[in-house]
């Protein structure tokens, strides 16, 4: 008997933790949203795992309706944006959304014994009125226009559609497609002399590559003459409780608190398909853990198809190495004010997923060593890393992220001249006092000489040949301030300005490669890019928004071949850039 009471008050208590499984992950790209969530956090009025994204749309419900019950802390276009966003996730709270349009009530509603069907503009909403069944399907379509003063205009376009299901409570299906084009016209777009390719005509209008160091997310094209087409598949299904979930999703994700760009794991990269582990069995511990199927890039010369290619000859298809990653993060929320996260990664390149790397609490690289020391061949190449936050007063966040790419105490020493190659980030975040609204934020990074490189092509940290921390990589500075300002719900204008600096690239070279962390790190500036940006953002209504950037640039190179392998045509020199666009669905 009384266990049983142990277990009906545990019940009791737990019961409302519910809300902190994972299911339907909300894009990193809705940058609104995430943005409203770390203003009430650094506030004071709920607290959010910042450590950790994407977060999930029940979980931002959690918050949402946390904040609800405080609506005392927060001021008038805080309240009138919380109850805007509470209608974006009104199935996670079990009804249905009712959207307001000219000051006046709007509901296009059909009810049926059944269910009860809603068409909220741009999408629609269903819910059984025994709550098993809910189901989210909205179009996407958008396109933002980008005129370059001197060198012409480029234009994004995307379409496509996203559908969400959840049933019973413990099961949630979802998906997304997007299809991608960039289109360039004007100056600039020709062929690059430094880095040619075969079939890039129009290269210059590539806004995005893995050898470009710039924030913009990466993709993988397909050919085209025009620009660069691609497309951008996102979707998964998890089974959760509770205390937890378990899912296969393609996602991007990212790891460490930043609000300009994580030097952990930063979703630079394309999304990848990966094996999630979520456990939230108390509200001040959570632990994730993933294992992912990465793109390589890279060809596996004794791995091909025979095909017949003319009578008389046969054709050698050569097939990527396979690549694999595994990473695990604890992350302790003791209080309001303090937050600490820690963990640990391996990418590896064996033919097959390997069983010792689906343990979801292990010391990577102590398995690593276990199957590899003993026939003396070459690691995989493991990572550590932690990320800290602390709120020692409301209205202000301090934060800061490690990554330590390999690491040795003997270093720290004066006599030794070698530098650990290992990156750290810090940041800060002031807002809503003493002007509501208002914020200022600021970030530092800097990464050391051969942090995030590898002596083997396919081990890098890297996916789709996108770096997977910073966009900057190794032996690198990029500094970050923005000053941001909500006046009315739904409008963000934002000013920033943006430092990035590449020091010298030195090859990662194993026999040598003492030699090369023992180099003085940040001297011999090679290429360095100013930004200065200012943005207007105004979501209309729930997943469309319009925004109007004017963006001034100046990027510059000891070598013109530092310039063309490190900035897109688009981005070289001096240039001012005006840009619009309008998103359904983002």
């Amino acid at each position: 008997m009384t266990r049983r009471i142990v277990i009906c008050l545990l019940s009791i208590v737990l019961l409302p933790l519910s809300l902190w499984s994972q299911r339907i992950p909300e894009m990193i790209e809705y940058t609104e949203v995430y943005d409203f969530i770390e203003e009430l956090t650094t506030d004071g009025v709920i607290q959010s795992n910042a450590a950790i994204k994407p977060y999930s749309r029940d979980y931002i419900a959690a918050l949402l309706a946390e904040a609800q019950t405080k609506d005392s802390l927060l001021n008038k276009r805080q309240k009138e944006d919380l109850q805007f966003y509470m209608q974006d996730y009104a199935l996670e709270l079990d009804t249905l959304p009712t959207y307001y349009s000219y000051g006046h009530r709007h509901v296009t509603q059909w009810k049926t014994p059944i269910s009860n069907l809603n068409l909220a503009d741009p999408s629609l909403h269903m819910l059984t009125k025994n709550k098993i069944f809910k189901m989210r399907i909205r179009p996407i379509l958008g396109m933002d226009i980008n005129y370059n003063v001197k060198k012409g205009m480029i234009t994004k376009r995307w379409y496509g559609a996203e559908i969400q299901m959840d049933i019973a409570g413990h099961l949630s299906i979802w998906g997304s497609i997007r299809d991608n084009s960039w289109k360039g016209t004007g100056k600039g777009f020709l062929q690059d002399k430094y880095y040619p390719t075969n079939y890039d005509k129009m290269v210059g209008a590539r806004l995005t590559q893995p050898g470009y160091l710039n924030d913009l997310p990466g993709v993988q094209y397909k050919e085209a003459e025009y620009g660069g087409d691609y497309s951008d598949l996102r979707g998964g299904v998890s089974l959760y409780m509770w205390w937890g979930s378990i899912g296969v999703q393609r996602e991007r994700i990212t790891w460490g608190d930043a609000q300009h760009c994580s030097n952990i794991l930063s979703g630079h990269n394309p999304a990848v398909p990966m094996l999630t582990l979520q456990l939230t069995p108390c509200k001040w511990f959570q632990f994730d853990y993933f294992h992912a199927w990465l793109p390589s890039n890279v060809l596996d010369s004794t791995y091909y198809y025979e095909e017949q290619f003319m009578e008389d000859s046969i054709k050698l298809n050569y097939r990527p190495h396979s690549k694999f990653m595994a990473a695990n993060m604890f992350t302790f929320m003791p209080c309001k004010y303090v937050q600490f996260s820690f963990g640990n990664s391996i990418v590896y390149a064996e033919r097959s997923p390997q069983g010792q790397y689906f343990i979801p609490i292990a010391f990577f690289k102590s398995l690593d060593h276990l199957f590899t020391k003993g026939v003396h061949s070459e690691n995989q190449n493991s990572q550590a890393f932690a990320s800290i936050t602390v709120r020692p007063t409301d209205h202000l966040r301090l934060y800061g992220s490690f990554y330590l790419d390999e690491f040795k105490l003997s270093r720290l020493k004066k006599s030794n001249k070698e530098h650990n190659p290992i990156s750290y980030l810090v940041g800060f975040d002031w807002s809503g006092w003493p002007v509501k609204g208002l914020s200022l934020k600021g970030e530092f990074m800097r990464s050391y000489i051969a942090c995030y490189t590898h002596s083997i092509e396919v081990l890098e940290y890297t996916s789709n040949s996108y770096g997977m921390g910073h966009y900057m990589g190794d032996n690198a500075q990029s500094i970050f301030v923005q000053i941001a300002y909500r006046p009315v719900r739904g409008l963000r204008l934002t000013l920033d300005y943006t430092q990035d600096t590449k020091y010298t690239a030195y090859p990662y070279i194993r026999k040598t490669i003492g030699q090369v962390i023992a180099q003085k790190p940040f001297s011999g500036k090679i290429w360095q890019n100013d930004i200065i940006r200012f943005r207007a953002i105004y979501e209309v209504f729930n997943n469309c928004y319009a925004h109007v950037d004017a963006t001034y640039n100046y990027a510059r190179a000891s070598k013109p071949e530092d310039l063309a392998m490190y900035s897109p045509v688009y981005m070289q020199g001096r240039n001012l850039t005006f840009t619009a666009g309008l998103s359904f669905g983002f």
